[in-house]
């Protein structure tokens, strides 16, 4: 997991964020949550056998809804410029020029990212919820919303916790999950190769900046294609997330949450890895920062072929555990050692940070640095 991320250093405090860390509609839930909770879940089976959650159950779902937080942060970004707004998601008003550039990789993309946003809020709010109906610290990041967004028709202009303008994405998912030899848990040193490897070098925009940013259609469908891979590039993550770290958990009911929601993340995966495969070959360059950037013919050498063809949406079966044992299909990289620091490598070596505090890293850090200190069997808190 450490050779997949690379790294990222700092020393934390973070008690004053998790004391009182509730967003404040979060915040509303968690209280009536705790009021009534001998009562109002009795009914519902929600019960554990009462108690407390264990130190590292708490971190596990503290560092789970941290990143939902960040997740949600920037689904709301894209939806708001490309997705619908409805009362579901209310902020933006829409980017025609974005939004028909992205349908281009498939007409159902605005319900898509709409969707998506919506599963990240229901995830985020779940998870604080949960901790607090446990008496336990929950989390907020909103004292970190402090970056500002696109300024493009159909923003709300509202301040960010990500930046999606200045990103450097690692497509390499895109061969893990269709080579049949390899798996970065039994093969830590093996490099799969990039889908696109100009991602991978510079900082390229997901979404239009400015409206200037749409006035040149090659440049506009660049963007969107970006935004195409960035979509599977996160969700990835997410799907190597939960069951690294639902190996650590000590309650069946915690277990149960991180193995319902994880594959949430894996059927966002699978969906969006399909669409990127449709973004159509072209290179451009970035008026504003002169960084170019060249999406290929994935269908044709050095990919393409059986193994690589673009409509391949399904995990190729490879090595898992051993190679004494037949290759299977699954998820991969679930290896638990690491799992937490190298999401947040992982998304900090994307750039999604650019313009945060130490102060952000800081926590992020010690956040994950707690859940990967949880073991399962541990004694309550």
């Amino acid at each position: 997991m450490e050779n997949m991320w690379s790294s990222m250093k700092g020393a934390t405090n973070r008690r004053t964020f998790l004391k009182n860390g509730l967003t404040a509609g979060a915040a509303t839930a968690g209280m009536g949550l705790l009021a009534n909770s001998s009562s109002a879940f009795a009914e519902d089976g929600f019960d554990d056998g009462g108690g407390r959650l264990t130190r590292g159950d708490a971190a596990l779902l503290r560092f789970a809804a941290a990143a939902e937080i960040l997740e949600t942060d920037f689904w709301v970004q894209y939806n708001e410029l490309a997705g619908i707004q409805d009362k579901e998601e209310p902020s933006g008003s829409g980017n025609p020029a974005f939004t028909n550039a992205l349908s281009v990789l498939d007409a159902d993309m605005a319900q898509y990212v709409h969707d998506n946003t919506d599963d990240e809020f229901t995830h985020q709010n779940f998870l604080n919820a949960y901790l607090a109906s446990k008496g336990a610290a929950t989390i907020s990041l909103e004292q970190f919303r402090t970056l500002q967004g696109s300024s493009a028709t159909g923003s709300s202009g509202k301040l960010r916790l990500t930046n999606l303008m200045r990103l450097t994405l690692d497509t390499s998912w895109w061969t893990r999950y269709r080579d049949d030899s390899h798996n970065p848990d039994l093969d830590p040193n093996f490099t799969f190769p990039q889908a696109v490897p100009t991602l991978f070098t510079g900082e390229h925009t997901a979404i239009p900046r400015t409206d200037a940013d749409t006035k040149d259609p090659n440049f506009l469908q660049a963007i969107a294609n970006t935004a195409g891979f960035h979509f599977p590039t996160i969700e990835q993550g997410g799907n190597s997330l939960y069951p690294a770290m639902a190996q650590r958990a000590t309650s069946v009911e915690v277990l149960r949450i991180l193995i319902s929601i994880g594959p949430t993340e894996t059927m966002h995966f699978q969906t969006w890895s399909d669409k990127a495969g449709n973004a159509p070959p072209l290179t451009a360059v970035d008026p504003v920062t002169k960084v170019s950037v060249t999406f290929p013919d994935l269908n044709s050498p050095p990919f393409g072929g059986e193994e690589f063809q673009t409509n391949l949406i399904m995990p190729e079966p490879c090595p898992f555990l051993s190679r004494k044992l037949p290759v299977c299909s699954i998820i991969r990289p679930t290896e638990t050692k690491g799992i937490a620091m190298g999401v947040v490598n992982f998304l900090t070596a994307m750039g999604l940070f650019i313009g945060q505090s130490p102060a952000f890293f800081n926590l992020l850090r010690n956040l994950a640095q707690e859940a990967d200190a949880a073991r399962r069997g541990q004694l309550q808190d």
